[in-house]
């Protein structure tokens, strides 16, 4: 049983127009069709895509020195209006944030004999991965999240 799209009055499913109110109805013949979405990316933090081409182009510098410790200042004062230095500053302030978390606790770890130094290694050589992907993804021009802590947004 369907309704009239005007006066809510019950009419028959393949009704033209509403026998109450006179009003024409939408044909509900093809509504229930399915539509494939596409495939689905498991991809979610590129945010390339939505970015200005012009933007990228003028601010790969900029956003390059967004993973350089304190230098994230610079873009963040330099280009305040680029969405894509934007996006890398906040990527480099969480990866800046990080660096120091692990570094105290490195610090603490390496009190513990020998499993402290390595585990103080590890730490430190992940935070240089994360470093070098994120230099890389700016001086190609994309805005993709970081692993694991690209996620958390510091900045809007």
């Amino acid at each position: 049983m369907a309704f009239c799209t005007k006066c809510g009055a019950s009419i028959d499913d393949n009704a033209a127009v509403c026998p109450k109110c006179g009003a024409a109805q939408q044909s509900t013949a093809n509504n229930n069709t399915y539509v494939n979405p596409g495939p689905v990316s498991m991809d979610g933090g590129d945010y390339t895509a939505t970015m200005d081409p012009n933007d990228i182009a003028q601010n790969k510098g900029m956003s390059v020195l967004s993973y350089f410790g304190f230098l994230f200042l610079v873009p963040l004062l330099a280009a305040p209006n680029s969405a894509y230095a934007r996006f890398h500053v906040n990527q480099g302030i969480v990866l800046f944030i990080a660096d120091v978390i692990f570094g105290i606790v490195g610090g603490i770890l390496t009190l513990i004999p020998f499993v402290g130094g390595i585990l103080s290694g590890v730490l430190g050589l992940a935070i240089l991965v994360l470093v070098i992907m994120g230099i890389v993804n700016a001086a190609q021009g994309k805005a993709k999240e970081l692993p694991v802590i690209g996620k958390i947004r510091l900045l809007k």
